[in-house]
């Protein structure tokens, strides 16, 4: 487990350098892999607000998460009319405050293997470790893992992960 989370430090401290003068968003926006998330991000009218101050922990699916979601799900929720319920998904992915891997791992440690974390759209995810990877559950039970860790920028840090988290 420490070997893995070492090596998720070494692979998200490469990016620091490259991404503090950035956000949030902005590293997003720089990432291939996030196509999908950042459309959705501007379709919500959400980029004014991850741009702000902060300090925000964003859990970004990649375009391969989003594609697990069953077939017109995203096109739907890219609607004008589905506004709210995108922005609602989207800020479940987000926490307040500055949550590095390592404030993330001592969190589920001092929390006996969880930790509870609540969302900016007020939603709840459970944090655990899954053989030596941090995995994040949302209230309806499905499961993500983070798959990059620590991408810091100048408002914030950007957790990659492998699958979108739904709220209730």
């Amino acid at each position: 487990m420490k070997k893995l989370f070492i090596a998720m430090l070494a692979f998200g401290g490469s990016f620091a350098a490259f991404s503090q003068s950035k956000d949030v968003v902005d590293i997003a926006i720089g990432s291939a892999d996030h196509t999908t998330l950042v459309t959705a991000v501007k379709a919500a009218d959400l980029v004014t607000t991850l741009k702000g101050k902060g300090p925000f922990t964003v859990f970004a699916p990649t375009n391969a998460a989003f594609a697990k979601l069953p077939a017109g799900t995203v096109e739907t929720l890219l609607k004008p009319e589905n506004k709210a319920k995108l922005a609602k998904i989207l800020t479940y992915h987000v926490v307040s405050g500055n949550l590095d891997a390592a404030s993330v791992i001592a969190a589920i440690k001092k929390g006996n293997g969880k930790a509870v974390l609540t969302t900016v759209s007020g939603g709840k995810l459970t944090g655990s470790l899954d053989n030596g990877k941090v995995k994040l559950t949302d209230e309806s039970g499905n499961a993500a893992y983070v798959t990059t860790a620590d991408l810091k920028g100048s408002n914030g840090v950007v957790h990659v992960i492998d699958a979108v988290l739904l709220p209730k």
